[in-house]
């Protein structure tokens, strides 16, 4: 059985120093054959650069995952091509990076992660992330049933939407981008572990991470206002899937959550 930890978007300094206090003192990283994380709003809340890239990467990260944020930093020209960061596959053809890779177990299993973003309120010119990723399926399949799939989208009847259509061909569909925990946490009739929003590490009292003030302004008068990532204590939002080896179905899907961490 892989026991495999999905951690949810990481927003700048905080949530990078949440995912390090949680993994030295709350979680034995060792129990984990893949450890998966977002990583698109790493860099000050926003984007991804390579300083913190290999920072997440040294705290037992082994894949990071993007989003709606990816080309929002011109650093990650550095790294975009980086066999341990995708970036969402249905990104049309002609750009940098990859929206897929596999890494393989101590136990010598393979494990696909795949990154795909959601067209409904996120990033105009995308292609179908449905039909992008029906027609890789089988081609991956070829080497292993293990896929995981990261959907990195805004609306919840998407997100729902990708889950049953993946159903009984991938391991898991797990939702990012929102920031807030979503109480759904299931496996599906034909054995795909589902949850529409794993939530984040970073600021707990904030908007999405965000300070409150400038955020309540912003919606206040309507005139757009320099977001900074709120301080204080902090919350980790994560999934754990059991998973078998073989059949790539999931056996149990398992919210990890952790409030108010002084950090």
């Amino acid at each position: 059985m892989l026991k495999i930890l999905f951690i949810g978007d990481i927003v700048g300094e905080p949530g990078r120093k949440c995912v390090k206090y949680v993994f030295d003192n709350l979680l034995d990283r060792k129990n984990y054959d893949v450890v998966i994380a977002n990583g698109e709003n790493l860099a000050g809340g926003k984007g991804i650069s390579k300083s913190v890239f290999e920072e997440i990467l040294s705290y037992g990260v082994d894949v990071v995952t993007l989003g709606n944020h990816t080309f929002s930093r011109k650093e990650v020209e550095e790294i975009i091509n980086s066999p341990q960061l995708i970036r969402p596959l249905n990104y049309p053809e002609g750009n940098q990076g990859q929206g897929y890779c596999i890494i393989t177990t101590k136990n010598n299993i393979d494990v696909c992660i795949v990154n795909l973003l959601g067209r409904v309120f996120t990033v105009e010119c995308l292609d179908c992330p449905f039909r992008t990723i029906n027609n890789l399926i089988e081609e991956i399949k070829n080497r292993t049933n293990v896929i995981i799939v990261d959907f990195h989208a805004e609306v919840t009847s998407e997100k729902n939407a990708m889950g049953y259509f993946l159903d009984g061909k991938v391991t898991a569909v797990v939702g990012t981008h929102t920031h807030v925990p979503t109480n759904d946490a299931k496996i599906l009739p034909n054995g795909t572990g589902y949850i529409t929003d794993v939530g984040m590490c970073g600021p707990e009292n904030s908007v999405i991470g965000l300070e409150i003030e400038t955020v309540i302004k912003r919606f206040l008068l309507g005139v757009p206002q320099k977001f900074n990532v709120a301080k204080g204590k902090v919350q980790f939002n994560a999934v754990e899937l059991y998973v078998d080896e073989v059949t790539g179905k999931t056996k149990q899907i398992k919210q990890i959550i952790y409030n108010s961490i002084e950090i």
